[in-house]
């Protein structure tokens, strides 16, 4: 009986002309592979047509002024505390958690920064220099500690985080009012904090600076270091993460204090901004904050989520509110079209996962 054996050369060959067909694709297949692989692939899609069209009938149309350089700034000012919150909200879901007590800690931990600058000498530009970033570091840990509360309850008394934290948006709503009453309050802090946080650069303001800053720091963080790895994990099987030595509770409770820290982050951010903070600031933002990352492709049920999905989720939501505005639309326009979004973009996804 005569046993045949494999050529060692062909194989190879075989091997080499795999590896080059592979690299030979052409950039629209390539382009299809990552649309069809990446969470974010079909708000990349969507942010670009969008796009697309606004600019298109900007040129067209000297009077929709989508292109101005005054819309853009003021475009990006609004993009920036929204988009540093979702950073935070983001993370949190991948690990398959929520927090709704966001909005009400934007207002509330923004208001300790404004009254304690204000106690401190810090308020007005004859303040004392370093009261500002004390009372924001204040501010940041208050933030930073009701997130970790949060978690704590939720992990420790296996609550849905949903029940936890929608208790915890209502406890911090009423603490606003019973900490400083429902006036607004006034924030003028000293420099350098003002520069660094409230000043611009050309058409772009600190506050787009700060949030570019936020997302590289968190995209380093998620897609490139050993933490990010276990927010996925815990969030798309916790049985497997315990399975290869993570922590889920450990895990989940730095997702749930890094969510109270950018939360805080974001509300200084905007105090700044404004020179102003409304103690009813921040409510609904926690919906938005969630609403940008389903749009920018994060599962509801963890485990799949990308920084740049962040991103582009928010910027899209707020280049619909930005042509609605400029084509004097009704307010409540927005929030209609925010709806269909969610829908149109967890629909766009799950296709384009299926076809993939």
């Amino acid at each position: 009986m005569t046993m045949t054996q494999s050529d060692p050369v062909a194989s190879s060959d075989h091997i080499r002309a795999a590896i080059d067909t592979r690299n030979q694709r052409g950039p629209l297949v390539k382009l299809r592979d990552w649309i069809t692989s990446r969470p974010e692939g079909g708000i990349a899609v969507l942010f670009v047509t969008v796009q697309i069209v606004v600019i298109a009938a900007a040129l067209a149309n000297p009077q929709f002024r989508y292109l101005s350089d005054a819309n853009i700034a003021v475009m990006l000012k609004a993009i920036a505390p929204l988009g540093i919150m979702a950073l935070g909200v983001g993370v949190l879901m991948i690990a398959g958690e929520f927090d709704l007590s966001v909005g009400s800690l934007y207002s509330f931990c923004a208001i300790v920064t404004a009254t304690l600058t204000a106690q401190w000498g810090g308020d007005g530009a004859e303040g004392v220099a370093w009261a500002p970033f004390a009372a924001a570091a204040a501010g940041l840990a208050v933030g930073t500690a009701a997130g970790l509360l949060n978690g704590y309850v939720t992990l420790k008394f296996a609550i849905p985080s949903f029940i936890t934290t929608l208790g915890a948006m209502l406890m911090w709503k009423g603490v606003t009012l019973f900490y400083h009453g429902a006036t607004s309050l006034r924030f003028k802090p000293s420099e350098p904090f003002a520069t660094l946080f409230g000043g611009s650069v050309g058409i772009v303001h600190a506050s787009i600076i700060w949030f570019a800053i936020a997302a590289a720091i968190f995209w380093a963080m998620l897609h490139h270091h050993r933490i990010g790895n276990h927010f996925f994990a815990v969030g798309g099987n916790r049985q497997a993460a315990v399975a290869i030595g993570i922590n889920p509770m450990k895990t989940k409770l730095i997702a749930f204090g890094l969510t109270g820290f950018m939360a805080a982050f974001a509300g200084i951010i905007a105090g700044t901004r404004v020179s102003s903070i409304q103690p009813g600031g921040g409510q609904g933002l926690e919906l938005v904050a969630i609403a940008a990352c389903v749009i920018g492709g994060h599962a509801l049920m963890g485990g799949r989520g990308s920084i740049l999905g962040i991103v582009l989720g928010t910027a899209l939501m707020f280049t619909i509110q930005d042509v609605l505005l400029l084509m004097r639309a009704p307010g409540f326009y927005f929030e209609m079209f925010v709806g269909l979004l969610i829908v149109l973009a967890v629909i766009m996804n799950m296709a384009i996962r299926r076809r993939g």
